[in-house]
């Protein structure tokens, strides 16, 4: 940081993590701010998933920046909505000439003696930065199954992060996984297939979306009265936190979550083996909950089969589920989830002494509040370790990058050069992140397949907690984990 010059702040993805990092940085401090992000526009995830009945399963008052007003046409936002909210964004703060497209960031590397980090991008350009955010998001990277003869395949076959277009009019259509983007995708696409086979592997508690358009007199009312949409947002978290309770183990909410969900069963799907087949053995909240209105309706087409057996092998022209059954498919789409636990794959950060963060990671990953770690100043994580939930992740974000904001007028204040975390309180965070995850139902051992967990049991995804929890510990615990040290 060069005396009397702005400090230097490189916002890594221009997803909805990024864009508010770049916004908060831009009104609270002096910072000049560049945005890398390696596809062709702003978006992140929704610029990425294109599918078919793609849509957000968060309310749209909370999945949306609490700084600004925003005339939603629905209850929950579609992805070509969620695109135009945030280039809407962008315009709306002046963030477009701030913002590097097609610049994917593939190095940053500290160096003691400027107290900078050199960013490197895959067009082997290089820069030096004084803070570095990284906004590269959790559900990023895909998860490739490892059947055998899976590369034998004779139709199309893709993941649906990686959406290709066919014509599925008349094909019989294997869809692999019935987690959020599945169930997404099965209702969009079975009128037109001639056939659906969905293979699910365990079954996920569903609970019903409730989506629908808003009304034009809900629409003048959210525009017009003053509050009105901040109070329904504020109420959207209420619920979420008393939902959020559903995670004991014991408690009467989990009881309640699960009662609301068999009721859905009964009431939505007609043939008793396929409700038997879809009930889950598991508390709720051990894997992801899932919100479908559209789902289990599907499920009574005659063109849909449900396959309750996971994918054993691929031949070029079918699929063979677990019990050895075969079956023809022209299409076979892999909605196999991501990789989350890996985190800031694909970027190599060097901190003090030359050292990778993913050497840092080697037994697991973590990071104080999941935003710093010890031993690599002035790079701060948005989406990181253990902040995966509370109500909307959108929250999340912006309490996170109000972290980064504090840390960087701090830097200005103080004329220091670094900011960095300290780490017993890395340790103590991470030990009360443990002790929290305990009782909660996405514990390794509530028996269930999750994406929470590294491969040595860790919970290294979920926040322990709602949103109100997490914007404490932001506020409070923030001054005490981050120094600056010089």
């Amino acid at each position: 940081m060069r005396r009397g010059e702005p400090i230097r702040v490189a916002v890594i993805g221009a997803g909805l993590g990024g864009i508010a990092a770049a916004v908060k940085l831009r009104r609270s401090t002096a910072a000049t701010v560049v945005i890398f992000e390696q596809s062709a526009g702003v978006g992140g995830t929704w610029f990425d998933n294109r599918y078919p009945g793609c849509e957000v399963d968060v309310h749209s008052h909370a999945y949306s920046y609490s700084f600004l007003k925003y005339d939603w046409p629905r209850t929950h936002a579609t992805q070509p909505e969620l695109l135009a909210y945030a280039q809407h964004v962008v315009e709306r703060f002046g963030l477009t000439p701030h913002l590097r497209l097609n610049t994917r960031v593939t190095d940053l590397v500290w160096e003691e003696s400027t107290s900078t980090y050199t960013l490197s991008t895959e067009h082997g350009d290089s820069e030096e930065f004084d803070v570095v955010v990284s906004a590269l998001g959790l559900l990023s990277v895909p998860r490739y199954p490892e059947w055998p003869g899976l590369e034998t395949f004779a139709g199309p076959c893709f993941h649906t992060s990686r959406w290709e277009e066919h014509d599925l009019t008349g094909k019989s259509v294997a869809v692999v996984g019935t987690g959020s983007t599945a169930v997404q995708i099965v209702p969009a696409i079975a009128p037109s297939a001639g056939r659906v086979h969905v293979f699910q592997r365990q079954p996920g508690w569903i609970e019903p979306k409730h989506e629908r358009e808003f009304t034009p007199r809900e629409r003048r009312w959210f525009r017009s009265v003053p509050f009105a949409q901040r109070l329904n947002r504020a109420w959207i978290f209420h619920q979420g936190n008393r939902r959020f309770q559903g995670y004991d183990v014991g408690s009467r909410r989990q009881r309640r979550m699960r009662e609301v969900c068999r009721r859905f069963i009964a009431a939505s799907i007609d043939d008793p083996a396929t409700r038997a087949a879809v009930t889950p053995d598991y508390p709720w909240g051990c894997k992801r909950p899932v919100l479908s209105s559209t789902f289990y309706p599907a499920l009574n087409r005659d063109n849909v089969e449900l396959v309750p057996h996971a994918v054993r092998q691929v031949t070029p022209t079918g699929v063979v589920d677990a019990t050895g059954t075969y079956r023809d498919v022209d299409v076979l789409i892999l909605s196999t989830g991501f990789q989350p636990t890996r985190f800031l794959a694909g970027l190599d950060v060097k901190g003090r002494d030359g050292r990778s963060i993913h050497d840092a990671w080697r037994e697991r990953a973590s990071a104080f509040l999941g935003i710093t770690v010890p031993g690599f100043p002035n790079f701060f994580m948005l989406y990181g370790p253990n902040t995966n939930g509370g109500v909307s992740i959108i929250a999340q974000l912006e309490r996170q990058s109000e972290v980064v904001v504090r840390a960087v007028r701090r830097l200005r204040r103080t004329r220091r050069r670094t900011v960095e975390t300290s780490p017993v309180a890395a340790r103590r965070f991470l030990a009360w992140i443990d002790r929290r995850m305990a009782s909660s139902a996405s514990a390794m051992n509530a028996g269930c397949h999750n994406y929470y967990h590294d491969e040595a049991g860790h919970n290294v995804t979920q926040w322990p907690g709602g949103h109100l929890a997490y914007a404490l510990a932001t506020r409070l615990l923030s001054p005490f984990g981050l120094r600056t040290p010089r």
